[in-house]
C-alpha cells in the first residue's frame, strides 16, 4: 500500500472509531447546556436553584453508572475484540439518547417523566463507561509507531467537534425562535437531530476492522481473569484515575457547565455563552492533536507536570478577573486560557493513561479509571460549582474545584511515573 493510501486508510479509521464519541458528548453537552430548560420541564421546583440542582444531579447519576459500564463492557471489549464492542456501546447509547429526546415533560406525564429521563442517562453512562477506553485503545493499537500521542488525542477531538456542532446549532435556534417557544419544545430540536446521526455512525462504525494487536494476541483473558487483574492491579488503577480528574473537571467545567455559568451566574446572554462555548471547542480541537503530538517529542510526563502546575496556580486567579464586572469578551479570554491548559493535559494525558495499563486489562483499566474520575469529580462538576457559589457566594469559586482537580492530576502523574520507573530499574537488574 501506499504512503498516501495507508494514510487515507488511518483517517478513515479515526472518522469511524470516533464517530460514537462524537455522539456521547453530544448529547452531554446538549445536557448541560440546556439545563435550564429541562429543569423547568421534567423538575419543577419552588426555586431556581432547587430546580438546577435536580437536573444536574440527574446529569451527573449518568457518571455513576460509568465505572459498571468499564468493568462489564470492558470485560466484554478485552474478551470478544475492540470492533464488536465498540458496536456494542454505541447500540446502548442509542437508547439513551431515544429516551432524552422524546419523553414528554412532567406536566404531561407526572412522575415518569423525570424517572424516564434518568433513566436515559443510566444507560448514557453505562454505555459511556467504556466508550472512551475503548477507542481510545483502539486508536492506540492502529497508531503509526511514534505517533501514538497524536492518534490517540483524536479521541478527544473529536469530543470539540461535537460541542461546536452542538454549540452552533443551538446558537441558530437562539437567534431565530423566541425564548418562550424554545422553553417550551425547541430545546428539544437539537436532541432530535442526535437522533438523526445515530443510523449514520451504525453504518460507519460496523465497516470498522480489528486491530493487529488484538488479533495477534493469542490469550484473550475472560471477565474472572480480568476482575482478578484489575484487583493485583488497583494501584494503577488509582493512579490512573487521579491522572484523569484533572482532564474530566476541567472539560465539564469548561463545555458542559459554561454555558449555564454565563446565562445564570455572569448574567450574560444565551448568544453570549454559545459563542464563548462554539471558540472553546475549536481552542480543544486545536490544542488536542497539537499537544498530543508534541508528547510524542518531549514524552507525556513533562507536559503533564507543567500544565498541571499552570493550573493549579491560574484556574481560580483566572475565574476571580472574570466575576468582577464579566462581559463577553472577559468571559472568552478566561474559558480560552482554561481551554488551553485542558487541550495541552488532556493532549498527554490519554495516551498516558493507554500506556500505563497492563495489555491484557487494557480497555477495562483504562475506563475504569476514567469512569471513577469521571463518576466522583467530573460528571459532579456543574453541581459542585453551583453549591460552590451558593454556599460561598463567589462566583469565582469553580476555579477552586479546577485547582484541586490539577493537585490530584499533579500527584497522579508523581505517583504512575515514579512506578514506571522502579519497574525499570527492578527489570534492569534482573537483566544484569
Amino acid at each position: 500500500m501506499s504512503n498516501a493510501s495507508a494514510t487515507q486508510s488511518k483517517v478513515g479509521m479515526v472518522i469511524r472509531v470516533t464517530s460514537g464519541n462524537f455522539l456521547e458528548m453530544f448529547d452531554f453537552f446538549l445536557f448541560g447546556f440546556y439545563a435550564t430548560y429541562i429543569a423547568k420541564t421534567y423538575f419543577p421546583a419552588d426555586s431556581e436553584f432547587a430546580s438546577l440542582m435536580l437536573t444536574f444531579g440527574t446529569f451527573g447519576a449518568g457518571f455513576i453508572m460509568r465505572p459498571v459500564g468499564a468493568i462489564v463492557l470492558g470485560a466484554y471489549i478485552d474478551k470478544v475484540g475492540r470492533r464488536q464492542g465498540l458496536i456494542t456501546t454505541l447500540s446502548i447509547m442509542a437508547t439513551g439518547t431515544v429516551l432524552v429526546a422524546f419523553v414528554p415533560g412532567y406536566a404531561t406525564i407526572g412522575l415518569a417523566a423525570p424517572l424516564l429521563v434518568l433513566i436515559g442517562r443510566l444507560l448514557q453512562g453505562f454505555s459511556a463507561g467504556v466508550e472512551l477506553g475503548g477507542v481510545s485503545v483502539y486508536l492506540a493499537e492502529m497508531a503509526t509507531p511514534g505517533r501514538k500521542g497524536f492518534y490517540v488525542s483524536w479521541q478527544s477531538a473529536s469530543q470539540q467537534v461535537a460541542i461546536i456542532i452542538a454549540a452552533f446549532i443551538g446558537y441558530v435556534i437562539n437567534a431565530t425562535m423566541a425564548h418562550e417557544t424554545i422553553a417550551a419544545w425547541g430545546w428539544r430540536i437539537p436532541f432530535f437531530i442526535g437522533c438523526m446521526i445515530v443510523p449514520f455512525i451504525f453504518v460507519i462504525r460496523r465497516s470498522l476492522q480489528e486491530t493487529d494487536e488484538f488479533m495477534a494476541r493469542k490469550h484473550r483473558p475472560d471477565a474472572r481473569e480480568i476482575f482478578h487483574s484489575m484487583v493485583r492491579n488497583w494501584s494503577i488503577v488509582v493512579a490512573g484515575m487521579m491522572l484523569v480528574v484533572m482532564t474530566t473537571v476541567s472539560f465539564y467545567l469548561i463545555t458542559v457547565y459554561t454555558p449555564t455559568f454565563g446565562r445564570s451566574v455572569l448574567r450574560l446572554t444565551a448568544g453570549d455563552s454559545l459563542a464563548v462555548t462554539f471558540c472553546i471547542g475549536l481552542s480543544n480541537l486545536f490544542w488536542l492533536p497539537v499537544m498530543g503530538g508534541l508528547s510524542d517529542r518531549v514524552g507525556r510526563k513533562p507536559l503533564l507536570i507543567i500544565f498541571s502546575v499552570l493550573t493549579i496556580l491560574t484556574a481560580y486567579p483566572v475565574m476571580a478577573w472574570l466575576v468582577v464586572e464579566p462581559t463577553f469578551l472577559k468571559m472568552l479570554i478566561a474559558e480560552l486560557w482554561l481551554s488551553f491548559l485542558y487541550g495541552s493535559y488532556n493532549g498527554a494525558m490519554v495516551v498516558a493513561l493507554t500506556e500505563v495499563m497492563p495489555v491484557d486489562v487494557r480497555t477495562s483499566g483504562f475506563s475504569l479509571a476514567y469512569s471513577l474520575a469521571t463518576a466522583i469529580f467530573g460528571g459532579f462538576t456543574p453541581v459542585v460549582s453551583t453549591v460552590l457559589i451558593e454556599v460561598t457566594g463567589n462566583k469565582g469559586a469553580p476555579g477552586l474545584w479546577m485547582s484541586f482537580a490539577a493537585c490530584c492530576g499533579l500527584i497522579g502523574t508523581w505517583v504512575l511515573y515514579r512506578r514506571n520507573a522502579v519497574a525499570r530499574r527492578e527489570a534492569s537488574s534482573l537483566h544484569a
